[in-house]
């Protein structure tokens, strides 16, 4: 059984009022993990973090804030066998799964520390002769992510890498069917010396999930928002973050098709649809939902 802390300020803090909740296994019915249901003044404390510490990553140097995802990167493929281990344990599904989920996520980070030195601006038209105007891409504050349990290593790594690499400071949501799996992806990334502060993790009990989201959304030191889940989640995100301006990148379900040509071998073609409709249950954003045969 796994005992999961917030990660708040670069340290492992039990939740103001001491609670905590199980995550059941879904494969024994046994507890996969105990984890802090963070409060109000909880997220608020991690989001005060975020702000303080935007101040010092934000001027970190594009090549130093790529070293240190790329030591992140490392260390997440170094840690692989035990985020299969929490993984399978918190939602079941198989190690090839997981142990894929920490290889692109993995990736996801060097991708990210790769683009710390392509944020460019642009030339603007000036109306001065002999002048002329520059757009410069800056840092923006805290960026809050909120990820789902299916794929548990690739969404959050996804949610955080790059406004990471851009000078943003980030606050990950945890899920709480996967506190333990994505408490893990802040503890590599803290332990990979980006600085206290700069990641911070909140986990919660189910029944907080609205007044939680709600607070990290409304909070004034957030200043973008990125969720992937389901649309009907996403649609009280995208109206919370309107009433407070605050620009939201949502990642909804989808209705993926499978085109089946009229030369195809069926019997691959039957193996292929049953493969991408029910791989980890069928728990995932792309997997199959409809088939269509070509005519003719």
């Amino acid at each position: 059984m796994q005992h999961v802390q917030l990660l708040i300020d670069g340290q492992s803090v039990d939740a103001a009022n001491q609670a905590t909740f199980e995550r059941i296994s879904p494969i024994d019915g046994h507890v996969a993990s105990v984890a802090a249901a963070a409060t109000l003044e909880d997220v608020d404390r991690a989001l005060e973090s975020a702000s303080r510490a935007f101040q010092i990553w934000s001027k970190v140097s594009p090549t130093e804030r790529r070293l240190r995802l790329l030591k992140a990167a490392d260390l997440m493929d170094q840690n692989t066998e035990k985020f299969i281990e929490i993984g399978m344990r918190e939602t079941g599904s198989t190690a090839t799964w997981y142990g894929f989920n920490v290889h692109l996520a993995a990736n996801m980070l060097r991708e990210a520390a790769a683009m710390t030195t392509q944020i460019d601006g642009s030339l603007i038209p000036s109306d001065v002769p002999g002048n002329l105007a520059m757009g410069i891409r800056v840092p923006c504050g805290v960026v809050v992510g909120i990820a789902p349990w299916n794929a548990p290593v690739i969404l959050p790594t996804r949610a955080l890498a790059m406004p990471l690499a851009c000078g943003n400071t980030v606050v990950l949501k945890a899920s709480e069917a996967c506190p333990a799996t994505h408490r893990l992806i802040g503890t590599i990334l803290n332990e990979a010396g980006l600085g206290e502060g700069v990641v911070n993790v909140i986990t919660h009990a189910p029944q907080d999930a609205p007044q939680v989201v709600e607070r990290l959304i409304e909070h004034p030191a957030v200043k973008r928002i990125n969720f992937t889940g389901s649309t009907k989640v996403g649609k009280i995100i995208a109206e919370t973050a309107a009433k407070h301006l605050k620009p939201v990148l949502l990642e909804l379900g989808g209705k993926a098709p499978v085109v089946i040509l009229n030369d195809a071998d069926l019997d691959e073609a039957v193996n292929a649809v049953a493969f991408g409709a029910f791989f980890n249950q069928g728990q995932i954003c792309m997997s199959t939902e409809r088939v269509l045969v070509q005519d003719g």
